[in-house]
């Protein structure tokens, strides 16, 4: 180590001051010191605070997502790499994953949701996969709350923004407004891309010698300390962190996407990363980690955007639109014509060495030589101390009867233009859902179904969460977050086969919030191992809180399923007048925490609706041999709102109504009962006699037609007055 190069102790901000910046403790720094047998350069510091940051390590999470079931035929790589890679046949791959952009966001909410974007689309096509679908999960505070219009207005154009531009279609997702996110939004992005399956590239770095390349875009001192403020609660000087929010440009993302499914269509790669958190220091560790090498980087060759950056800043940037790679000796002048044809930037900066440590230059000086393994294996594990979540009880759900002076249509009308349950129209019209033009369903329905370039197959992909049945109890909202894109999934005709997860919490140094963690992934666990729908990829949110008030919890999952025949795939729209509306599953009237419950009587309490996993198999798989066999025109799972508001979005899809043969009570018509589907058949005979056969509940509710949903006593409403009550609030909010 050069005496030219100053330690720590001789920066002016002092050890605890850096210390907070960075989101290190005390005994962390000294684990860094025993590691170091020195002090550390600020450089050093920097690369491990990043490493060890809750961001990049998951030190409060780790011990418990390694109880989630991971594997089966399906799964070619689960969690580790870049993004989950699954079988879908015939020699092809779905990869797959969720990040979060929650914090920058809230700071930036057009870049930091655009970022947000742009990172997971890196993720996937990292892996030799060609994007072709993104989705989001969106979560905003009261509509009444100074900040959520122009969160709500800044995200959705930045997702748009960034999405649109690199031509990948977005074609599904959720939004939801809640108080618990008024200082803290919630931006979770998913992408899905197919890949040959004998194509799929690695992060493992190998060859001692061979040489490490930066292409893309060039490092400027955006996003720098991005990691550690993602790791850390918000206050009232969060907007102060702006400069830790990156800044995207999506045409430059589209040309890295091409040029590097070019250059992985030669020979010449051996292992490639992109730099996400944490940039350079995060790509160039984890590459030598995973090959067992050391990796030697001369920042000087780094192409910059901006004079005079240091070795901390050029590691530290968080700037878009960068890869990592190890090429094979000899290709680096065939990979430089690439990416110089694409007109981006491409530099030799290093080579892998069998030293296992990261030694990096600048300006001729040695500024960082530290050992790889224990910025890895060495980050902190914690076991926090959690406490379960106190379980509510069940509501007697005669004791919330339809007020007086209401009805069933009524009640229906004000649900249906509730900020949870109005149309989303206004948000995914912003967003390119048809560009490359196989998207078979996009947003709207139950789940997206995007077809495969050259055959009949399509991908089936849906994200859910309810958190407020995870607030409630964890377990069971765990749960019901996987079994709702399993739903959604199988409404549509498609095979459920994995998940990604992005688990958005509060303060994991809270034994309450901790505790919703643990009891989600064990619910998540649960449900998976039920369903054989094994976790392949995700990601962590924590402390999303401000000024101590944490977010209700939303582990959010983003399920993808295979269509082997795209023409059989159903949508909620009722198809035509005289078919038969039948109810799949029991409806016993729960509404411990409805929507019913919340909106009409101001209460969210009571225990969530149980989930039975057994049922929850049983019906998917019957609903999904029936869309097979041509069965069923139309489907819908239910899901928030109950039965009636499911029946109502069939029909505002379609501008066809529908008269209804039994009446029920308010819990009949809004209780929110799992594992149930609304389908429409002109053959209710046939499937009437499959669900004895098959052992599965199902009751007759009614027939499609007219232009209204009339109910028993000849109560009606016009689907056009529905729709329209629908779609009006959220524009009107907007604008």
């Amino acid at each position: 180590m050069t005496n030219a190069v100053r330690k720590i102790s001789e920066e002016k901000t002092g050890l605890d001051q850096l210390l907070a910046e960075h989101g290190m403790s005390r005994d962390e720094y000294a684990v860094l010191l025993k590691v170091l047998g020195r002090e550390p350069t600020l450089a050093e510091f920097g690369i491990a605070s990043a490493m060890w940051s809750e961001h990049c390590s998951y030190k409060s999470t780790r011990v418990h997502l390694k109880t989630l079931p991971t594997t089966g035929p399906q799964v070619i790589c689960g969690p580790g790499e870049n993004a989950g890679v699954i079988d879908i046949g015939d020699g092809q791959a779905a990869i797959f994953k969720m990040e979060s952009h929650n914090h920058p966001s809230y700071i930036e909410p057009y870049q930091g949701a655009a970022t947000g974007v742009g990172g997971i689309l890196r993720d996937v096509f990292t892996m030799g996969a060609r994007p072709v679908a993104n989705l989001n999960a969106l979560r905003f505070g009261d509509p009444s709350h100074p900040k959520t219009k122009s969160l709500v207005a800044g995200v959705v154009a930045g997702i748009g923004g960034y999405g649109n531009c690199v031509g990948v279609p977005t074609v599904g997702g959720e939004t939801n407004f809640h108080a618990s996110y008024n200082g803290n939004c919630l931006v979770n992005a998913m992408t899905v891309g197919v890949a040959d399956a004998n194509k799929i590239f690695y992060s493992k770095a190998a060859g001692v010698g061979n040489p490490v390349v930066y292409v893309g875009s060039k490092t400027g001192r955006d996003g720098i300390k991005g990691a550690s403020m993602s790791s850390g609660e918000f206050n009232e000087d969060s907007e102060s962190k702006r400069p830790t929010v990156q800044v995207g440009d999506p045409f430059v993302e589209k040309l890295v996407m091409e040029a590097c499914l070019e250059l992985m269509a030669t020979d010449a790669i051996v292992s490639i990363q992109d730099m996400g958190a944490a940039g350079l220091t995060s790509s160039a560790v984890e590459m030598a980690s995973k090959g067992g090498l050391g990796i030697e980087l001369n920042l000087d060759k780094v192409p910059l955007r901006e004079s005079g950056m240091s070795a901390y800043e050029i590691m530290l940037s968080e700037s878009q639109e960068r890869m990592l790679m190890v090429l094979k000796p000899g290709c680096e002048a065939e990979a430089e014509k690439i990416f110089h044809k694409w007109e981006l930037d491409f530099a030799v900066i290093g080579k892998l060495t069998d030293t296992g440590r990261l030694v990096c230059t600048r300006f001729g000086k040695t500024e960082i030589d530290i050992e790889v393994e224990p910025l890895v294996e060495q980050s902190p594990v914690y076991h926090r101390p959690w406490e379960p979540t106190p379980l509510q009880p069940v509501i007697d759900a005669a004791q919330y009867p339809l007020p007086s002076g209401e009805t069933a249509l009524s009640v229906l009308q004000k649900l249906v233009a509730t900020p949870d349950l109005c149309s989303r129209r206004w948000i995914w019209e912003q967003y390119d859902s048809l560009v490359r033009a196989n998207t078979a369903q996009g947003p709207g329905g139950d789940a997206a179904v995007v077809r495969i370039d050259g055959g009949d197959k399509a991908l089936a992909m849906s994200v859910d969460v309810t958190p407020r049945y995870c607030a409630a109890d964890p377990v069971m909202g765990g749960m019901q977050a996987v079994v709702e894109t399993w739903r959604n999934i199988c409404a549509v005709g498609a095979k459920p086969l994995a998940i990604t997860d992005n688990m958005n919490f509060g303060n994991p140094e809270k034994p309450r919030i901790m505790g919703q963690f643990v009891g989600a992934v064990q619910g998540i666990r649960e449900a998976c191992l039920a369903l054989d729908y094994p976790v392949v990829s995700g990601n962590c949110s924590l402390y999303n809180e401000t000024s101590g008030n944490p977010i209700l919890p939303a582990p959010a999952i983003g399920g993808v399923g295979l269509m082997p025949d795209v023409s059989k795939t159903v949508g909620i729209a009722f198809r035509g007048d005289g078919e038969t509306i039948l109810v799949i599953g029991d409806t016993k009237g729960h509404i411990g925490q409805s929507l019913y419950l919340r909106e009409i009587f101001g209460k969210e309490e009571g225990a969530p609706p149980p989930v039975d996993l057994a049922a929850e198999r049983k019906h998917g798989e019957f609903v999904r041999a029936l869309i097979g066999e041509r069965l069923i025109s139309s489907c819908h799972d239910v899901s928030d709102g109950g039965l009636l508001v499911a029946v109502a979005e069939m029909a505002m899809a379609s501008g066809i109504g529908c008269a209804i043969g039994q009446g029920g009570d308010a819990a009949f018509w809004f209780g929110e009962d799992q594992a149930r589907y609304v389908i429409a058949t002109k053959n209710a005979d046939a499937v009437m006699a499959k669900a004895k056969e098959a052992g599965v509940p199902v009751f007759v509710l009614g027939k499609t037609g007219g232009v209204d949903i009339v109910l028993p006593g000849d109560v009606k409403v016009a689907v056009a007055a529905l729709r329209g009550a629908h779609e009006a609030w959220l524009p009107e909010f907007m604008n």
